[in-house]
């Protein structure tokens, strides 16, 4: 068995696939032949000193696996047979052997650490009870080697074992050893903050006991903290880090080199871990906070020339973890001293303290500038320095240079750490920070500092001010013109970055600061459009591009209608220099491009009629059709430059169909149809849009241009966002111009109402994925709206039918509530209508009416779009009160029955046993389905009230820190928003219907922000049917919580 198991470990690593499958396949046989013996063997072999490393691993690996599935039924993925109690024994003891008597190499003991961790997770504390005794007795006294391992099982024990009971019992003395080594200076100091990373764990896991036993974790929390780590934790920070290694020691792991990584992953551990405390025991650590405030200054104030030596003139490898995943380079140090300095400045001692400087300082000499502000913001600037490594990416990829100024990235590092550190000076002290900004920058700018400290003052100025505009703040004009100097400066040196950043900066000023500049701004954007012809760099030319953004948006349509087609033939000129197929690559200088050319073709729509801007925006966004940033900008953009056309009447529109129907159209021969073509993708949106803000009628020759290939399209693709779009585009034709339509013949002769049929009828099809005909519901309603029941004859039972079938079948929400609104429309004009056809149709074996009632009653509650909502709310209303007998008879899906028992179920018990509901007349569902829309249209379900948030806070222990905003308005009014659809004379001939109940369904109805007249509708209705005989049995069927509902809302 030994020599076999060797033989199919080693075959696991092979490189060769048939091998390692082989391999694999035989060690499934044995686990199920031989189960005991091949977890002895795997064992054994990985506690095998001598054996290679990389084997030893896949033993312990296949050990896992076989543990899983044999160790214990209390295992997720445990199959069975178990194995025999002297195997899980001697497991047991080889593997904590293995990991703790430091014998092993570090990946073989991490990996045993791991194996045992799950053994613990079934077994400790019933069957493995000496676990946690034997760590905690190792832990103190073991070796170096020994306390490694011993700390990675407690690690893993700590996250995955303890249940909350046992967590409580034994926290004081797993802080009380943790704390002994992380405190003890004869330890190696990457041990000491492997520590604490434990006792983080611990934090983590007292964070899920408060809610049951808050007292006794508060108060242990506090004395624990108070009396030792906190203090401890204080003196690490103060801490002076031994000397730097040069990068022969860093590549040779040297004495030195090893205590300076050891060194900075203490300080890092201590720095997660304050963090943490803050997050679960603020109370606790808020009386601390202007002393940890002091360290951390103090410390990044002495780490600076040690960051610079590293990472600004040399390119020293950063964001670097150990085996263990704890972080040891300094960039790491640094950034998480900056985010606990921030977080400080929200603390209330710390911010009395400072403003209690501020007001010593104004009173000594009147200069409203405390000491402090100078000081910090130098240390911001400091570590904004580009760093060499992000000097080469830039220079190399601007995109990447992109992607880091439009915050994009996921890159957080030190200078965007120093950029919010200022951001948050500015939201609370916003005069002073600016004021200090210029003063400091007019300093800086008149010594020999480096372009890069010049570049980095600009850089945190950029920050600053996009944070003034987004809270919508001003800046005074002597601030704002204080600093145009240095800002001209940057834009003529030879530096690409500062130069750059120069022009970044005087965008973002001209937007912060109103009207105060609109003098300089036109010279300002001279200087950027001649940038991006004229200048040798990329960086540079790429940032005017995004400057031209700030200008566009900010300043009055004097000042930039003028420069409109400038700015449209510069940005042509500059893609004319590049490679597009490189460009479609750089998806960040993409959607810059994209989005300079939307504000300024949106400055006055009109230049698209000569067709130039239009089809350079099309030919940028079709280079990134797979890019769906980009796509979204350009339909959006496209959308809002239809709308305005449109508004110019159809003569504009005729051109402007002229203009962009032969690239769409072209668009559509690309690629094949059976596979997924982003370009066409893209071309059938935009025409989709076209169409949607298309005049009555539509220019002579738009159907028979487009619905050839709309009709191919539609017949055959099976890409989802292809079919959908295809399909709102014909349904935007029937809207706007029907007689066009059903005049066109396509090349076989059929008519364009028979072409639709078709359309309809393959969309229709169970071939037809539900996601993919979502919009068919609505063309279909266009259909027998715009058509009649005189010109459809037997197609209008025939396609009612057809969406009867189809609503039975159908699963996704978007596809249903489509569907179902082709009978609501029809049931705001003839309920009776309705209720006879589908009494008659026969779908599956049983009555339409209960099929189409039942998905129609079960899915209202889900609607969403205001004008879908509410012409679902009045067909209902109408439904009911047609009183009919047959409605009564249907019987729904009704209240969840609540089971007695209280135990949570499993995802295989919610399977096997699912939900069970009560059954009810669908004529009862209407009702319950109103009460609940009527409290909808109200915002009273979606709104929190006051006592609900009182009750969220209690107990919360952020007391005395500030904390950022992350409320989510649950009343807003977008919680219900959707395209319109027309409901017009849907049988051809309208049925006295009610023109004020039609315009709930017309397309030019406004959008509206609030609910109010569906809620009034609903209003009126109850208070109509309440005084109906035999209503007191229907509202007495109603449960409690909708009694009270109606009663509430009068």
């Amino acid at each position: 068995m030994e020599v076999e198991l060797v033989n199919i470990l080693f075959g696991v690593q092979s490189a060769s696939d048939s091998t390692r499958r082989s391999a694999e396949q035989q060690l499934v046989e044995l686990r199920t032949q031989q189960p005991d013996a091949l977890a002895l063997g795997l064992a054994s072999f990985a506690s095998q000193n001598d054996g290679p490393v990389e084997v030893r691993q896949a033993a312990l690996l296949s050990l896992k696996t076989t543990i899983l599935a044999l160790w214990s039924p209390r295992l997720e993925e445990f199959k069975g047979p178990t194995l025999h109690d002297e195997t899980k024994s001697k497991i047991r003891q080889t593997l904590f052997q293995l990991a703790t008597d430091g014998q092993a190499e570090r990946k073989v003991e991490s990996a045993a650490a791991y194996v045992l961790s799950k053994i613990a997770s079934s077994d400790y504390p019933q069957d493995y009870p000496e676990l946690l005794p034997q760590l905690l007795q190792l832990i103190p006294s073991g070796s170096d080697a020994q306390l490694h391992g011993s700390l990675k099982v407690l690690g893993d024990l700590v996250e995955e074992c303890f249940s909350e009971e046992q967590f409580l019992s034994v926290a004081g003395d797993l802080v009380k050893v943790l704390y002994s080594v992380a405190s003890n200076e004869a330890r190696k100091p990457v041990l000491r903050a492997l520590a604490i990373s434990v006792f983080k764990s611990c934090v983590d896991s007292l964070e899920m006991l408060m809610e049951e036993h808050k007292a006794a974790v508060k108060n242990f929390a506090d004395e624990t903290l108070n009396s030792s780590w906190i203090p401890f934790f204080i003196n690490v920070l103060k801490s002076i880090l031994p000397p730097l290694p040069s990068q022969e020691q860093e590549d040779s792991h040297d004495e030195q080199a090893e205590a300076y990584r050891g060194a900075v992953a203490l300080k890092l551990q201590v720095m997660k871990a304050l963090m943490c405390i803050r997050s679960v025991f603020s109370s606790t650590l808020l009386p601390h906070s202007l002393a940890l405030f002091s360290a951390t200054w103090s410390e990044l104030s002495v780490l600076q020339p040690s960051y610079h030596e590293l990472y600004n003139h040399n390119e020293r490898q950063g964001r670097l973890e150990d085996a263990d995943g704890l972080p040891y380079t300094l960039d790491f140090l640094v950034l998480e001293d900056l985010d606990f300095l921030q977080a400080c400045l929200r603390a209330a001692p710390v911010k009395e303290e400072l403003q209690q400087q501020i007001r010593s300082h104004r009173s000594s000499d009147g200069n409203p500038g405390p000491d402090w502000m100078p000081e910090i913001l130098g240390l911001a600037f400091s570590y904004a320095h580009i760093t060499a490594e992000e000097e080469g990416l830039w220079d190399v990829d601007v995109n990447i240079f992109l992607s880091e100024e439009t915050s994009v990235t996921a890159n957080y590092t030190p200078r965007t750490a120093c950029g919010d550190l200022v951001m948050k000076l500015g939201e609370w002290l916003p005069k002073l920070t600016l004021s200090g900004l210029l003063s400091y920058t007019r300093r800086l700018y008149s010594t020999s500092e480096s372009w890069k400290a010049k570049e980095a003052a600009l850089y945190i100025l950029n920050q600053l001010l996009a944070d003034i505009q987004d809270a919508a703040g001003d800046i005074k004009p002597e601030i704002a013109n204080g600093f145009l100097d240095f800002i001209r400066h940057a834009i003529q040196q030879p530096d690409n970055f500062l130069r750059a950043r120069g022009h970044l900066a005087a965008g973002s000023l001209t937007r912060a600061a109103g009207e105060t500049l609109h003098q300089v701004a036109a010279s300002f954007m001279e200087m950027s459009l001649q940038a991006i012809s004229g200048d040798g760099s990329e960086v540079v030319k790429v940032s005017c591009i995004r400057t031209l953004q700030h200008y566009l948006q900010s300043l009055p349509p004097n000042i930039t209608l003028p420069m409109q087609a400038t700015i449209i033939n510069t940005i042509s000129n500059y893609l004319q220099t590049q490679d597009l197929s490189d460009l479609a690559e750089s998806e960040d200088v993409l959607i810059t491009v994209v989005e300079t050319m939307r504000d300024a073709i949106l400055l006055d729509t009109r230049i698209c009629l000569d067709g130039a801007a239009l089809n350079l925006l099309f030919t940028i966004a079709g280079q990134g059709a797979t890019n769906f940033q980009v796509t979204t900008l350009a339909i959006e953009t496209f959308e809002d430059i239809s709308s305005k056309i449109t508004e110019l009447g159809n003569d504009a529109y005729a051109r402007l169909c002229g203009i962009v129907l032969p690239s769409l159209t072209a668009a559509f021969d690309m690629g094949s149809l059976t596979q997924e073509n982003a370009l066409t993708n893209f071309a059938a949106e935009l025409l989709s849009k076209l169409a949607e803000h298309g005049l009555e009628p539509l220019p002579p020759d738009f159907v028979r241009t487009v619905m050839p290939k709309l009709n191919r399209l539609l017949l055959n693709s099976t890409d989802e966002d292809l079919l959908r779009s295809a399909t709102s585009a014909v349904k935007f034709i029937l809207v706007h111009d029907h007689q066009q339509m059903f005049g066109w013949h396509d090349e076989s002769g059929k008519g364009g109402l028979e072409v639709v049929l078709f359309i309809i009828d393959r969309l229709l099809s169970t071939s037809v994925d539900d996601s993919a005909a979502a919009e068919v519901g609505g063309l279909a309603a266009e259909l027998v709206e715009k058509a009649g029941s005189e010109r459809l004859g037997p197609y209008l039972m025939q396609l009612l039918r057809g969406v009867a079938v189809r609503l039975a079948s159908a699963e996704q929400a978007q596809f249903i509530q489509s569907l179902i609104l082709v009978f609501a429309r029809l049931s705001l004009i003839s309920a009776r209508d309705v209720v006879d056809f589908l009494a008659q149709v026969e779908v599956g074996g049983e009555s339409g009416l209960q099929v189409v009632m039942s998905k129609w009653l079960e899915n209202s509650i889900m609607f969403a779009g205001y004008d879908e909502i509410r012409q679902n709310v009045i067909a209902l209303s109408k439904l009911y009160n047609l009183d009919d007998p047959r409605l009564s008879q249907v019987m729904v899906k009704g209240d969840l029955i609540i089971p007695q028992s209280n135990r949570i179920k499993t995802r295989s018990q919610s399977r096997n046993e699912p939900d069970q509901f009560t059954a009810v007349p669908a004529s009862l569902k209407i009702v319950k389905v109103l009460v609940e829309e009527l409290l909808s249209a109200s915002g009273a379900n979606r709104a929190i009230d006051s006592a609900t948030l009182k009750l969220a806070e209690e107990g919360s222990d952020d007391d005395g820190w500030e904390d950022e905003s992350n409320t989510l308005d649950l009343a807003s009014s977008t919680a219900k928003i959707g395209d319109d659809l027309n409901a017009g004379a849907l049988f051809g001939n309208p049925l006295n219907a009610d023109p004020a109940l039609m315009a709930y369904a017309n397309d030019e109805t406004p959008a509206r922000q609030r609910d109010d007249e569906t809620q009034a509708y609903l209003i009126h209705f109850f208070q109509g049917i309440a005084e109906k005989p035999g209503f007191g049995e229907v509202f007495s069927a109603l449960t409690p919580q909708e009694q009270e509902k109606l009663h509430t809302m009068g």
